[in-house]
């Protein structure tokens, strides 16, 4: 074996020990957020409001002041008789409350119904894919998403993807836990078992291949 292959099978080994190194901190997703079949029970998704999103309110009895709003991008909206409320970040239905409650100052029991159009959602819950993608972007989360479903979205994987060492980023319980997710297995192999549920808030990382 000449000297000068000795060094590149050196160098090879020495860059393989490093990747080794670097990934070894991060764990595969559990079993448990595996999705083999439709049966799987999540907790229940509530759809939280956020900048950009349509809304219809409607009064019942009062039709001068139901009307279609967009939420700001600071988080609120205006109607006759009621400026400046703050409704990024709760359900539809406790928006009515709060709009009942500010209504009730000019009409006796005024019952409202709020109508979400849209579906853009707040920043904090939208489901980000970075690097190696199609198309990288945020999407809004939905409920039962599942990483099947982002690759669907953003187009797939590209051509120099290293799929297998995608890495997702979730916040729980206040702290950031990273675990690998197996995309080109699932994408290109169609490994079914490597499709996982995502939550709010995700980051999905595909690196590109070294060679």
């Amino acid at each position: 074996m000449t000297v000068g292959r000795t060094l590149r099978l050196g160098l090879v080994a020495a860059a393989v020990a490093v990747l080794s190194a670097c990934s070894s901190g991060l764990q595969t997703l559990p079993s448990a957020t595996l999705r083999p079949s439709i049966n799987v029970v999540q907790q229940d998704y509530d759809y939280l409001i956020g900048p950009g999103d349509s809304l219809q309110i409607f009064v019942w009895n009062n039709p001068e002041v139901s009307m279609g709003v967009t939420v700001r991008p600071d988080g609120k909206i205006s109607t006759p008789l009621v400026e400046d409320l703050e409704v990024s970040g709760i359900t539809p239905t406790e928006m009515a409350r709060k709009v009942e409650v500010v209504l009730s100052r000019y009409i006796k029991d005024p019952i409202v119904t709020v109508i979400a159009g849209g579906f853009i959602g707040p920043y904090a819950e939208q489901v980000r894919i970075i690097g190696a993608a199609s198309a990288p972007q945020s999407l809004p989360y939905r409920e039962h998403m599942t990483v099947l479903d982002v690759m669907i979205a953003v187009g797939g994987l590209t051509d120099f993807a290293a799929g297998n060492s995608t890495r997702l980023i979730r916040i729980e319980d206040g702290a950031q836990q990273e675990y690998r997710v197996r995309l080109e297995d699932l994408v290109r192999d169609g490994d079914i078992s490597a499709n996982v549920d995502l939550k709010p808030g995700d980051i999905l990382i595909i690196p590109e291949a070294w060679f």
